[in-house]
């Protein structure tokens, strides 16, 4: 069974030269395997060359355990596919 918890974000989203990203940092929540955050209000386009930061309404919903096993069971393999690494030989002829 999940639980609804009401609270807030710091927003961070920049679309620049120098750095493309969007951040949500939940105030005074810890953040599990398998939560969900629904953040309420946020732009959704910014321009190019822009920053927008500010706060923002959020609601949490906690994951129950069934969910969160299978999150961290997932992730254990997602996290395998990064470490697959190949080298092709170099060919200097052509």
């Amino acid at each position: 069974m999940s639980r609804r918890i009401e609270l807030t974000c710091e927003i961070d989203i920049e679309q620049t030269w120098e750095s493309f990203h969007a951040h949500a940092i939940p105030d005074a929540a810890l953040i599990n395997p398998g939560d969900v955050i629904i953040l309420h209000g946020a732009p959704c386009d910014i321009g190019f060359g822009e920053r927008y930061t500010g706060t923002r309404r959020a609601t949490l919903i906690r994951a129950g355990i069934l969910r969160r096993a299978w999150t961290r069971f997932c992730g254990v393999f997602a996290l395998a596919e990064l470490y697959e690494v190949g080298f092709q030989p170099l060919d200097l002829k052509g």
